[in-house]
């Protein structure tokens, strides 16, 4: 189990989501664990961690503590399991103001086109836009019938503004995920609901180690060099992902919307 959360060692005049209420799909492990941390760090009063990953996300949600976490088994497939998941973030803590629909997978295989597996694809699509839309929908609902001016973050990843060479299906699942926030944000901004997303670069994570079929241990001295970005001369973090989500989550970014916030160091240029 990891350490408990030091909420202590942010002042109390800079917290960025003081009193806030938030949910992280995804938030077992990877980007959305870091996120949720961040989240409580900065004054969250309640972090819901959803996944399907039972033992890490109770984890997860113990180490920031059960007065401020609570964990709740969603598989984002299942459009049901999403709005009970919805429906009792806003039970335990009476509203919803922050969504990181943060849950995905990565390709199955290389996925060229010439040799793609459809199977594997509605697989990683049910998952990465199915789900996604799930999240955004009823997350979207509670907020309007909470009457919460809230933020809704969608991650996304470089790979939703270029094409590539192999994992056809992931890059258009991350594609569709632009589609999809900017739709949201001008359906939802005269509720005063703000859509955006994160969209990162490469990124050691579980995620990252499964498309390249490496154990975790072994991913820094094959990713270093592979991924060191070209502005900031060092490998990203899901540390610095977190830090923009919080950013799209908070007040900080109260007049932006619609935006896709790329945190890949000038890896696309």
């Amino acid at each position: 189990m990891a350490d408990p959360v030091d909420t202590g060692s942010v002042c109390q005049t800079v917290k960025k989501l003081q009193g806030k209420v938030a949910v992280v799909t995804g938030g077992a492990s990877g980007i959305g664990e870091a996120t949720a941390r961040k989240f409580a760090l900065h004054g969250a009063r309640a972090v819901v961690i959803a996944d399907v990953q039972d033992d890490k996300g109770q984890n997860v949600a113990a180490s920031i503590g059960p007065d401020r976490s609570t964990y709740i088994h969603c598989d984002v497939t299942d459009e049901n399991q999403v709005k009970i998941l919805i429906e009792s973030t806003v039970k335990i803590y009476g509203r919803l103001d922050v969504m990181f629909s943060n849950a995905g997978i990565g390709s199955a295989s290389k996925q060229i086109v010439m040799d793609f597996d459809l199977s594997n694809y509605d697989k990683l699509m049910a998952v990465n836009v199915r789900g996604m839309a799930a999240c955004v929908k009823h997350a979207a609902k509670a907020m309007v019938e909470g009457g919460v001016r809230g933020s809704i973050v969608c991650t996304a990843s470089v790979a939703a503004s270029v094409g590539g060479p192999f994992f056809t299906d992931y890059t258009m699942s991350k594609h569709a995920v632009l589609g999809l926030m900017r739709s949201a944000s001008l359906q939802l901004g005269a509720y005063g609901i703000r859509v955006n997303c994160v969209s990162p670069g490469p990124v050691v994570t579980p995620l990252l180690c499964s498309f390249y079929k490496v154990e975790a241990e072994d991913a820094g001295k094959l990713f270093e060099p592979r991924f060191r970005l070209k502005a900031a001369g060092k490998v990203l973090s899901a540390e610095s992902v977190a830090d923009a989500a919080l950013f799209l989550a908070s007040d900080d970014s109260e007049f932006v919307t619609a935006h896709n916030l790329a945190v890949d160091g000038g890896v696309k240029t």
